[in-house]
């Protein structure tokens, strides 16, 4: 498929008995590909991806873990300082490009007071997204909390510009997470990249990770991630944040936010599966990130939808 297809194709598994290699087929018919999709992920995704291609209504994808649904729910985040009474406050008036430093933040609740009671969400109290307004430079880190509210996370910015910090949790007390943003400046001559183009495979730390799936806003779209290393399947992924996988998306031009997990049918094998809904039109850079060997890696495609 090319990322920007109206009905992408789904590449089948190359996996002969006894074969040494293993890579996404894209001469696959339809019905290996639905095939291959139903011995990875389950008869009930199949079926969902199935009714999704065929144009009837998909299947409802479920969270892999307990808690709340993806934040597609209720619409793009990320995009408001402060939202239901919570505020992000940041402590750190400036970065520097290529030094290290530290960016210092406290949530305040509506009385202005700083939040100190937060639950798990997703195995963090804070999960933290840090990129470029160009779409560069991804980190997903976990500062820690001080006592007194004060959380802190160390980070170089790439080149100056401003750094959108996008923050995800979930106050003590609260009906859903909370997801807040807020740009930090990093000052000096800020030259965006240009965005990166649609790719359908690419290749990240030795593995061959290749996106399947479009977008059409205002649909639950079925997205699948085939993974492969020295020319076979990845097929022991470990848990990370308590999933097979995670994939953050970022809306070009204002970087409206999407976290989502996998599938409940998804188990550690070579393909990752995902519901994802994206509120409009435009072009979006997705942030696949999944464990194995001990180590998280980053994927990054740009989808256009």
């Amino acid at each position: 498929m090319t990322a920007t297809s109206d009905r992408p194709v789904l590449p089948a598994l190359d996996r002969a008995e006894g074969a040494s290699q293993w890579r996404p087929r894209p001469d696959g018919g339809r019905v290996h590909r639905y095939l291959a999709a139903a011995l990875v992920l389950g008869l009930t995704l199949a079926l969902g991806f199935v009714a999704g291609r065929l144009g009837a209504t998909p299947a409802p994808v479920r969270s892999a873990t307990p808690g709340p649904a993806a934040h597609a729910d209720h619409g793009p985040a990320g995009l408001q300082v402060s939202h239901d009474g919570w505020t992000l406050v940041l402590d750190t008036p400036a970065l520097t490009a290529g030094r290290p430093g530290e960016l210092v933040f406290r949530i305040t609740d509506a009385a202005g007071a700083p939040v100190t009671r937060f639950q798990l969400n997703h195995e963090r109290l804070m999960h933290l997204v840090l990129v470029g307004r160009d779409l560069t430079g991804y980190r997903h880190v976990h500062p820690e909390m001080a006592a007194d509210g004060t959380w802190r996370a160390p980070v170089t910015p790439e080149a100056p510009g401003p750094l959108r910090a996008i923050a995800d949790f979930w106050p003590q007390g609260a009906a859903r997470q909370v997801t807040l943003g807020v740009d930090v400046p990093v000052p000096g001559r800020y030259a965006p990249r240009p965005a990166a183009e649609p790719q359908e495979t690419i290749l990240v730390d030795g593995y061959t990770v290749t996106l399947d799936g479009g977008l059409r806003p205002g649909e639950s779209n079925q997205v699948l991630v085939w993974l492969g290393r020295d020319g076979r399947p990845v097929d022991d992924l470990q848990p990370h944040l308590g999933a097979y996988g995670h994939l953050v998306a970022l809306r070009h031009g204002d970087l409206a936010y999407l976290h989502v997990h996998p599938a409940a049918a998804s188990r550690p094998e070579s393909v990752v599966a995902f519901g994802v809904t994206v509120p409009s039109a435009g072009t979006y850079r997705l942030f696949f990130e999944f464990r194995h060997r001990d180590v998280v890696h980053v994927a990054a495609f740009t989808v256009t939808a």
